[in-house]
This record gives C-alpha cells, structure tokens and sequence, in this order.
C-alpha cells in the first residue's frame, strides 16, 4: 500500500511528486540537459539504491534484524513526509521563481533564507522529539514488536526487534533532518535550472550505507545475532553522515546562484506566509499516500517474523519502474499539461495524457510479465548471496508478485493526478487516495491474515528450514488491488472534467500479448540454461526476454517504441 522509506530520499524533489506547483514558470539559466540531467540523476540513485538492498539482504536476509531495519527507517520519514519532499517544492519553487523571474534576486535571496531557517528550526525540534518520543513511536508504528521480550526471554526469538528499532530510530532521526534541508537545497537548484547535482545527490546517501556496512561487515559471509545488532547501528550511522553529505554537497552550487541570503525565522519576509499557506494542503494531500505506508509497517509487524523485511525487498522491486518508468515521465509531463491548460484545447491536452499513458503502459507492462514469470530469477540475481537463502527469495518473489499486479494501475495513476493538477484540482486525487488506502486496508486484514496461517514450505518444496509464512503476500495483493480501484476512481473523476477522455486499454491488451509472446523464448533459455549459475542464467534469461519484446513491438509497428526511442535520443544530452 505504501513505498519504501529508504526510496524517500531518492524521489524527494522529483517534479511529479510537487503537486500543481510543479508547473510554475520555470527561471532561465543554462540551456539543455534538464531532461537528461534529471533522468541520469534518478538513475544513478536507483542503481546505488540497490547496491544498498543487495548490501542488506546479504548481512541481515529476510529475519528479525531486517524486520528492525524496515520498521526503524520508516518511523523517521515522518519528518521528512511532513517539511520535504514534494511539499516543500510545491510551497517554495514557485514562490521563489516568481520573484527570479521579476528580478528580484535579492528579495529571493532573503525568502529562500526564511524558509531555510524556519526549516531548520522545525526539523531540528521534531528530530530531538523523535529521539525523545522513539520508545511510543515505535510502540505503535510496530506495535507487533512489543512481544519480543516475552519471546526472546521464552526462547521463541534470537533477538528483541523492538529494542534494536529504538535504538536505530534515535539514530536515524538527525539524518532525516539533514535530508528535510537537502531538500531546500534541490528546490533552489530546481528553480535555477541546476537539475544533476540534486537527483544525484541521493547516491552519497546510498553510499555512505554501503560503506558503513561494508566496513563493518569486515569478512563476515555468516553473522551472527550479535554482529546484525552491530551492522544495523553502522547502517543507520552511515544514513545519518549520508543524509548530512546528501545536504553538504549541494551547499556550494546553492551558494553561487543564491543572492542576498540571509538566515532568518521570521514569517514576515515577503512570500513566506504564502509558501506556508501553500504548503499545508500539499501536505494533507499526501497524507494519504504516507498513512500508506505507515499502515503496511503495522500491519506487517503483525505478521509472523520476516514479513516486514520480505515486504521491504519486494517493495524495493515494485518501485523501481513506478519511479524510473512513471514518476520520471509524469515529471516531465506536468508543466507540459499546465501549459495545455492556459494556452491549448481539450483535445490536445487529452492527446497529451493518452500518449503519455501509452509510453508508461510500454514500458510496464514487459515489466509486470517479467516480474510474474521470471521474478524469481530477478530477485535470486539481486539478493541472493550471503544470509539471503533460498526460501527467503521465494518468499520475495511472491510479495512481488502481488505487487506486480498493480505496477500498471499505479503508474497510470500518477499521470492521472498530475493532469488534476494541470487542470487545477487537487482535492480530488487526495481523496481517491484516502479510497485507496482504506479499501487496500479492508482487503488486506483478512487476506494476509489467512495466508499467514500457511508456512512457505507448504507451497515451495526448496522452502525448508526457515519457518517463513506467506502473510505478506496479502499485503501485497491487497496493495495490487487498491492500485486499480484508484486507477479506476481516477479515470470515473477526469472523465466528468473530459468526457472524451477514455483510458487506452486496447493499445494495452495489444502490448501484453507481446509481452507474453517475448516471455515463451526467454522460458525456453531458461529451462537449457537450468544448470547454470544464478547470476549468468538470469542475464540471459532476461536479456533474451528484453530483446524479443523490443523485436515484437517494432514488427507490429507500435508508436511508443518510436517514441520511447526518441525520448532516449535526447537524454544523451550531456548533464549539466
């Protein structure tokens, strides 16, 4: 129902994710390479991003010191949910660029000041409150942890999941900080047109965690409860000194653009009052995609042990192309929208939106079929090394699959909202969300409930030794589900704006058959390449795969692969 926190970080400034503000008039600066700035830097973040997981699966695997994890990097992101990501670039860019665009650098110097300040205030306070409040935070955030006592002194657990979350969570909430302000650095690069540095910016963060992990980690292939303990506190360290290098290394190209910067906490600098006015409903309307994913950590706390770090490798999948094949097309399609809406008709806007639709579903769909039929192969290739077992990517894979089933309902649904915004309405795509989020939580109780009746071993004969349950397979199902409800409400709402706007199933039924078509050979080199390793069998396979799909859609002579191409052309554009 929700995302992983540990994306946050990677995904906070991108455009799509500011709401209408999104598409305010953007500030001249250096020509080109904003696109391909963008993408690149997205890109190098999503493959860190990964590094980082394979870095986790093999010391911690799918257990109780994973669980741990997941639960204590999400109780901070309520700090950065509430002062960064699209929030703030929502209340500050477009506020800021006005002020550019008149020339009046200086008085953007001292705004951009006031907001830097009362940020720094504000996520200062609540990062010492967190550290404070982090026993009751976590008790009900995680509230299947608290039994760990009882269970470890019984012998039924190695380890206290609930104290090992307490003490990561003091940890990780000044990073959280640091991030909330390397947010206000991307707004004001963002609004002069400086795009790489920002979006690449989160690969210091990835890094530092690798690092930490790695340094401690030393030689261990097979750690015991003890060294997890000692590499979970070296993980959320290393996040804390990358949430601060993420912040420190934007620092210079802010301060050679910035003029007239002065730190201020006052409200009574010229904008700020409406920065905050804008702000507040930006806020409450991501309220519910954040009540998402503070919901799938309850709920999967409440499962048996493992859910919740199984939940967090297979999320880790599933927003990979929602963020590299939706959020980054949804980016570049909202000030595109916002222009359609002043200056063009219906017809052209509703193009617009149909065209992008097609290239996200291009893009997609091969990846939902990839990941139900060669998913297992995915995540052995990603996560299997060192404490990540055999079960444990069994058990990944069907979370994933069940994410899988909403990967295209969910990246439709982010063009969706955004030409909401386009059009000026943004009440209503937060309460679809509010829906979704409600209807994916009534759906999940009982489903992962009964699932979790079941051991892994009673479906997958390779699953022994583990006693790992399949709970979070209705977890994920239930999110899969709430995923095209929204879809479905979405496109209900914008066909009452535009009645001639009508989602492009056929356009997509056409694009999955190839996709399944693309699959039957890449099967094939599965099965001759059986007795190869992981690694080199899943390279093939999915090579193969790629390349008969990409064959399949220029033989029937699909527009989006002409189209995607194109997009891919420009992106060479050298980064700024």
């Amino acid at each position: 129902m929700g995302t992983d926190p540990l994306m946050v970080s990677e995904r906070v400034g991108e455009a799509g994710e500011a709401g209408p503000a999104a598409g305010a008039r953007p500030v001249p600066g250096r020509p080109g390479g904003g696109a391909a700035s963008v993408a690149a830097g997205i890109l190098l973040s999503r493959l860190f991003g990964l590094v980082r997981e394979q870095a986790v699966a093999f010391f911690f695997g799918v257990g109780p010191h994973a669980d741990a994890l997941t639960a204590a990097v999400r109780v901070p992101n309520a700090l950065q949910n509430l002062l960064g990501e699209g929030a703030l670039s929502a209340a500050f860019i477009p506020g800021y660029s006005r002020l550019l665009a008149e020339g009046r650098r200086e008085e953007a110097g001292r705004f951009a000041g006031a907001i830097f300040g009362l940020l720094l205030a504000g996520a200062a306070g609540l990062a010492l409150l967190g550290i404070v409040l982090a026993r009751p935070l976590v008790a009900v955030l995680a509230p299947g942890f608290l039994g760990d006592a009882a269970a470890v002194a019984a012998g039924k657990l190695p380890v206290d999941r609930f104290a090992l979350t307490v003490h990561a969570v003091r940890i990780l909430f000044p990073g959280s900080a640091c991030l909330v302000l390397a947010v206000w650095a991307l707004a004001v690069l963002n609004s002069h047109r400086r795009f790489f540095l920002p979006y690449f910016a989160p690969v210091l963060w990835n890094s530092a965690m690798i690092a930490a992990l790695v340094l401690a980690g030393g030689g261990l292939r097979h750690p015991g409860a003890a060294d997890r303990a000692r590499l979970l506190a070296a993980f959320c360290w290393g996040a804390m000194a990358g949430g601060l290098l993420q912040f420190l290394v934007q620092l210079p190209a802010v301060a050679g653009v910035l003029a007239g910067f002065r730190l201020s906490f006052s409200t009574r600098v010229p904008g700020v009052r409406e920065a905050v006015g804008a702000w507040w409903p930006v806020v409450a309307g991501r309220g519910a995609v954040q009540l998402a994913g503070y919901l799938d950590l309850f709920l999967a706390t409440l499962l048996a042990t493992g859910a919740a770090s199984a939940n967090r490798f297979a999320q880790m999948l599933y927003m990979l192309p929602i963020s590299l094949f939706g959020m980054s097309i949804a980016a570049s399609e909202l000030p595109e929208l916002s222009r359609l809406r002043t200056g063009g008709s219906a017809a052209t806007l509703l193009a617009r939106v149909r065209r992008a639709l097609a290239t996200v579903a291009f893009l997609n769909i091969p990846t939902v079929v990839g990941y139900l039929v060669f998913g297992y192969l995915i995540v052995g290739l990603l996560y299997r090394h060192g404490s990540f077992t055999r079960p444990n990517a069994w058990l990944v894979y069907l979370a994933l699959c069940g994410y899988s089933v909403g990967i295209l309902a969910a990246t439709s649904s982010r063009l969706l909202q955004n030409t909401f915004y386009a059009l000026g309405e943004t009440r209503k795509p937060a309460r679809i969300a509010a829906t979704r989020v409600a209807a994916a939580a009534l759906v999940a109780l009982p489903l992962m409930f009964w699932l979790d009746r079941f051991p892994l071993a009673a479906v997958i004969r390779q699953a022994g030794g583990e006693p790992l349950y399949l709970g979070v397979v209705g977890l994920s199902l239930a999110s899969g589900a709430g995923a095209w409800l929204e879809l479905g409400l979405l496109r209900a709402a914008l066909r009452r704006r535009l009645p001639e706007f009508e989602l492009p199933w056929r356009d997509d039924a056409r694009m999955a058959l190839l996709a399944a078509g693309a699959a039957l050979p890449a099967a094939l080199v599965w099965r001759l390449l059986e007795s190869l390793p992981t690694v080199p069998k899943a390279l093939l396979v999915l090579a193969t795969y790629g390349a008969s799909y990409l064959a399949a859609a220029r033989l029937a002579h699909l527009p989006e692969l002409a189209y995607f191409l194109d997009r891919l052309r420009r992106r060479r554009t050298p980064p700024e």
